[in-house]
């Protein structure tokens, strides 16, 4: 039989990771995270994640700096982070984005992603 569990989740109780997202709907292939309201600032150290990653952004302007490039993502951009690749991101004006993650970022390692 397959799974036909419904999940809700109210971001207003989400539980937040070090770096400040909220941890959204988890499902056992894709996973979603929310970053509101990031402030301008330095970019963070580059890092590598198992999972690939999609994003959108709400509101704001960043700089995605990935293998080499620099991308500006602005309101109404989407971006993919693929699996195994060297990124960052640099936050240039008051910005929130939504980010689904595939496989999904486990709980267990959520304050590290």
């Amino acid at each position: 039989m397959s799974d036909t569990s419904v999940k809700k989740v109210d971001s207003a109780y989400s539980p937040k990771g070090q770096l400040g997202q909220k941890y959204l709907a988890s499902g056992k292939s894709v996973s979603m995270r929310l970053w509101e309201d990031e402030q301008p600032g330095d970019a963070k150290e580059s890092s590598v994640r198992e999972y690939e990653t999609v994003g959108y952004v709400i509101k704001g302007c960043a700089e995605l700096h990935i293998e080499g490039q620099v991308v500006r993502l602005e309101t109404g951009n989407s971006w993919v982070v693929p699996k195994g690749a060297s990124h960052t991101y640099k936050i240039l004006e008051p910005f929130t984005a939504v980010e689904a993650t595939s496989p999904p970022s486990q709980i267990h390692d959520r304050d590290k992603n």
